[in-house]
């Protein structure tokens, strides 16, 4: 008998995972208004509008770009399994993003979280702009780019998490884990730090989502792999990646749409957006070469996972800082990712808990190396408050986001246990995602390894 079944009937069970997500956005705004958006008259700048355009592609693109990289990492008979997860994120936060996630991260509120009633279903954005400046000038795109734009932010940071419990949870309950997690974690972060009343807006600098998105998805990832517990027979047992050809392309594929990820983030078409693609470019490659320099010493080889583990790394520190700092800080951070990353994979596999692709060591570990070393290679220009000080508003935004996403990941992975169900039985993972759950196979083939 299974006390949990028991409690939560299946049917009773889809049913309150349905009004669940309702439930808590009726007790999250009971006190906020209804807010207006009003449209402003402002000139369309052309330009900015095209290349918002484009980085809102390039994003998206790293969606498929994160499913290769992961579905090669996985054995063969969770491929699609895995693919799916990322898939998935594309039409659940797709869809959440539309219906109330823009509203809750953008609209006005309480400095933690918002709300704009106009803004639900996008409603209010039909015809409004969002206000830019271009040399001094004041102008504007359309709003509903930029909604675009920062909704491929929201699809990616759930399936980031993914990554850390691959090949051992259901479909259906990571489905209702990451909307509820869209909704009660990455939203309210968002506001926090990006929202014009935010607490920490103007104040800690995350350029493009490394607080915001790695450290809170990689802790996340942290925090569900170690509730769910190993894989069926970790570490025991060998589990080699199906197609590093596959992952490989799909770090490519992530390096080409960071560029969209962090110049993008600039919401211009100017110096600043030349600036962060550069930093972007060059922290990518310092990270993959100070990877390929540690093994080539270490274990006498440089290996194609290290490498991209390396790209990766140095992607992901530079990420809050893309916008702020210089050339020679972008090989520093890159640089300071790839031993760190590095020397935290070590541990890991000490430790023994089954952080299955490394969402944490990777995302979390490089964001917050990026978020609290870049108070120490800014601009001058940049510079909003003496160093310290600044220090002091990057430590604050790291702690927020590791605590906040911490309980409230553990509360929701309880609650989606519970209520339909999370892990993958023995026999289930033995049999594969793919076969499992999906009743298709990758190659056409069935493997059992």
């Amino acid at each position: 008998m299974d006390p949990a079944k028991d409690l939560f009937p299946p049917s009773r069970g889809r049913r309150i995972a349905v009004f669940l997500p309702i439930f808590c956005l009726s007790v999250f705004f009971p006190a906020l208004g209804f807010a207006t958006q009003e449209t402003s008259n402002l000139p369309i700048d052309t330009g900015t509008t095209a290349w918002m355009l484009v980085s809102t592609s390039l994003v998206l693109l790293m969606v498929p770009g994160l499913a290769m990289f992961y579905g090669g990492l996985v054995r063969t008979k969770n491929v699609l399994g895995t693919m799916m997860h990322s898939f998935a994120a594309m039409a659940i936060i797709g869809v959440l993003w539309a219906v109330c996630g823009y509203a809750m991260a953008f609209g006005p509120g309480s400095g933690w979280v918002g709300w704009d009633w106009n803004l639900v279903l996008l409603s209010g954005l039909d015809n409004g702009l969002y206000p830019i400046t271009v040399n001094g000038q004041p102008m504007a795109i359309p709003a509903l780019v930029y909604a675009m734009f920062q909704g491929k932010f929201a699809i990616i940071t759930p399936a980031l998490i993914a990554g850390a419990f691959a090949e051992r949870v259901c479909f259906r309950g990571y489905c209702l884990f990451i909307a509820l997690w869209s909704l009660l974690v990455y939203n309210p972060l968002c506001h926090l730090i990006w929202s014009p009343d935010g607490f920490l807006m103007g104040k800690a600098i995350d350029f493009a989502g490394g607080t915001v998105i790695h450290i809170s998805s990689g802790v996340a990832g942290l925090v569900t792999a170690l509730y769910l517990g190993s894989r069926r027979g970790y570490p025991a047992t060998a589990m080699h990646p199906s197609n590093l050809v596959m992952t490989m392309t799909g770090a490519g594929l992530l390096w080409v749409g960071w560029f969209g990820f962090n110049a993008g983030s600039a919401v211009s078409s100017g110096v600043q957006t030349a600036q962060a693609l550069t930093v972007t470019q060059i922290a990518a490659a310092s990270g993959a070469l100070t990877w390929i320099l540690i093994e080539g010493i270490h274990l006498k080889k440089a290996t194609s996972l290290g490498m991209v583990s390396g790209i990766l790394a140095g992607l992901v520190a530079i990420t809050p800082a893309a916008g702020d700092v210089r050339p020679a800080g972008a090989i520093l951070l890159g640089l300071l990712a790839a031993v760190i990353c590095y020397g935290g994979l070590r541990v890991k596999s000490r430790l023994g808990y089954d952080d299955s692709l490394d969402v944490f060591g990777i995302h979390g570990v490089a964001g917050i190396v990026g978020a609290l070393g870049l108070a120490f290679l800014l601009r001058p220009q940049d510079g909003r408050f003496p160093v310290l000080e600044q220090f002091g508003y990057q430590a604050a935004g790291v702690a927020a986001s590791l605590v906040y996403s911490a309980i409230v990941t553990l509360i929701l992975v309880v609650l989606v246990d519970k209520l339909v169900g999370l892990k993958l039985s023995e026999p289930e993972q033995m049999a594969g995602l793919d076969r499992k759950l999906h009743g298709e196979h990758a190659y056409g083939l069935l493997n059992l390894d």
